[in-house]
């Protein structure tokens, strides 16, 4: 386990006499890049060099005990030595959960998709309920939060909606919901009290800076049009809405949204950057299970990640086979949420380091 910390020790003692030249050089990439390696590398080598002290102590301690005649000292040795086993030992399960491979993606900002899926205009309510589930997190976690598209449909739902949660953390407590979130419930749309199933999908994206991707503008086909609203009736005069398709992959995004084409096509291209940046990832990792298509799937009714049971006040997870009877406190993004994705983060952890 520990044949490559020499070589990060190394690494790490290059860079911290680097770094006051690389920040003074004013390139932000290089210096960022250097700050991430720097906050990855620093617990390691703290851990490692623990480590070796501790070894370094205990092996002496028990040659002190070897040539100890004393009764009273040979006790205060042995207790030494228990405590810096024990130590050791810490320190051991410490260095393997820092060297477990960090997600590339931990410390960036977060574009979240949510869309109706199965079940008709109960689909699109549920799509909201979602949104506003996600602005309650943000808001409880301090994360800034940005509406990028936002589509309502007839009855005050959402066909579908894009936002970008802003926060150290906003990755690594999102991640994980990805994929259809299956609701049952009397739907506002039913007369006779019939608990009916809908399914919404939440698509979950590392945004990307421009430096990640690289957007040939001859691989872009811009079209505008007018923007419209519930029913199809425009919303604006002029046209202001933009669809844009990547020809390469065929990736299209729409935004209208904001009154401005250019503001939309900045958006657009927001999103664009980042589903490119997903999709180069995935391709380069076959295991990944973030891939947009994997996390969405059909988004099928039958094909959920999480059940939200109104009638039962209760949320269940069936990757980690956790339920939570708060489901009102789920919705507002409050504590109870959090008790699944630690579970899913614990499972996570687990399974990487050769535990599940």
């Amino acid at each position: 386990m520990f044949e490559h910390l020499a070589d990060l020790e190394t690494e790490l003692e290059k860079l911290e006499a680097r770094l006051s030249d690389i920040y003074a050089a004013g390139d932000q990439a290089v210096a960022r890049a250097a700050g991430r390696r720097h906050a990855e590398l620093k617990p390691v080598v703290d851990a490692y060099r623990e480590y070796r002290a501790t070894e370094a102590d205990l092996a002496e301690a028990h040659e002190m005990a070897h040539g100890e005649a004393d009764p009273d000292m040979q006790v205060f040795l042995r207790g030494e030595i228990g405590e810096k086993e024990a130590r050791l030992g810490e320190l051991e399960t410490q260095l393997k959960e820092l060297l477990v491979p960090r997600d590339p993606n931990d410390g960036r900002n977060v574009i979240i998709e949510i869309r109706g899926a199965e079940g008709g205009e109960e689909a699109n309510l549920w799509a909201r309920d979602l949104f506003q589930m996600y602005e309650g997190l943000a808001k409880r976690r301090g994360w800034k939060v940005e509406t990028l598209t936002r589509q309502p449909s007839d009855m005050g739902g959402l066909r579908e909606a894009t936002l970008v949660a802003k926060g150290p953390d906003a990755w690594a407590r999102l991640k994980y919901e990805a994929g259809p979130h299956r609701v049952q419930r009397v739907p506002a749309t039913e007369s006779q009290g019939r608990v009916h199933t809908s399914a919404a999908t939440v698509t979950v994206l590392p945004e990307a800076e421009e430096v990640d991707v690289e957007i040939q503008p001859g691989d872009l086909e811009i079209d505008v049009f007018r923007s419209s609203g519930p029913g199809g009736q425009s919303v604006n005069t002029t046209d202001s809405a933009v669809r844009i398709t990547h020809k390469p992959t065929g990736l299209v995004v729409t935004c209208q949204d904001e009154k401005s084409q250019l503001q939309n096509k900045d958006k657009a291209l927001r999103i664009l950057r980042s589903r490119l940046l997903q999709e180069e990832r995935s391709r380069q990792d076959a295991e990944m299970s973030s891939t947009r298509r994997e996390q969405v799937k059909g988004g099928g009714r039958s094909e959920k990640i999480r059940t939200y049971n109104f009638k039962e006040n209760r949320v269940t997870d069936h990757r980690v086979k956790v339920t939570v009877q708060a489901l009102d406190q789920v919705l507002a993004g409050g504590e109870p949420l959090d008790v699944i994705v630690d579970a899913l983060a614990a499972a996570e952890r687990s399974e990487q380091l050769g535990e599940a």
